[in-house]
């Protein structure tokens, strides 16, 4: 299973954001996100950043934020595509779970951020700080829509830390475009009811798919979808190569592709 080798043995895996505690709208913003999110279903996933700016500055901040996905969605979801691009993200998951064992998912974060520890810097690696020193949360379980606002909040702290800035880095409200919805897309009919053409082999979800690799060519970064360099695109172009999308499961879902 594509992704697997980067979760932690028994566990799920990120950890728990370090130093300053959230403020009242830092929580507003991020742990509130209205996700309607369910087991066993696609889900397209998109934001942007705040006020349109560019929210991936260079090759380490799309690396970066990669590690954060790994750590922040396979908890709960199989990735079955993605697309960074410099101002916004998208992903194409298959939620297995929404609720997860806070520990576990303190365990698999840690483990995540370990691993990037050591690639980065090898034997001179900080180890990550222990799970078991930490305040416990009230809660005893977290949700994907947490569990996204968290990794949204760290990837933000890291670059604001970096950059000397403050404030958010993505954008906090909910608009529609063009029939996509402009954050977390969970695709529902008018009437309320779950739009039943999102489903295993439809082809609107072979739409979604290509809509979210075809983003660099639309926007004129590169020639062809599978030259972006951080896509699925080019994943699902090679047989055989690794990726952190479950790339047989896409293939399964999007009709064989």
């Amino acid at each position: 299973m594509a992704g697997g080798a980067f979760r932690a043995p028994g566990a799920f895996a990120p950890p728990a954001l370090r130093g300053r505690p959230l403020s009242f709208e830092q929580e507003k913003i991020f742990f509130t996100l209205k996700m309607n999110f369910y087991s066993n279903q696609l889900f397209h996933v998109y934001n942007q950043g705040n006020n349109r700016q560019i929210i991936f500055h260079s090759d380490n901040h799309y690396e970066y934020f990669l590690w954060k996905m790994k750590a922040y969605i396979f908890p709960f979801a199989d990735l079955v595509a993605y697309c960074l691009m410099p101002t916004h993200f998208h992903w194409l998951i298959y939620v297995r779970q929404t609720l997860v064992d806070r520990k576990s998912f303190r365990a698999h974060v840690d483990y995540i951020e370990t691993m990037r520890r050591k690639e980065l810097y090898g034997a001179n690696a900080k180890p990550v700080e222990n799970t078991s020193t930490r305040k416990a949360h009230a809660n005893a379980h977290i949700n994907i829509n947490e569990s996204i606002g968290v990794l949204q909040m760290a990837y933000t702290r890291a670059i604001n830390q970096e950059k000397g800035w403050t404030g958010s880095l993505f954008r906090k409200e909910c608009k529609a475009k063009d029939g996509w919805i402009d954050e977390f897309v969970t695709l529902r009919k008018t009437n309320g009811l779950i739009d039943s053409r999102f489903s295993s082999g439809s082809d609107y979800a072979f739409t979604c798919f290509n809509y979210i690799h075809n983003n660099p060519q639309k926007a004129g970064l590169v020639k062809e979808a599978i030259e972006w360099k951080y896509s699925s695109a080019k994943d699902y172009s090679e047989l055989g190569r690794e990726s952190i999308c479950n790339l047989d499961l896409g293939r399964e879902l999007i009709d064989h592709i």
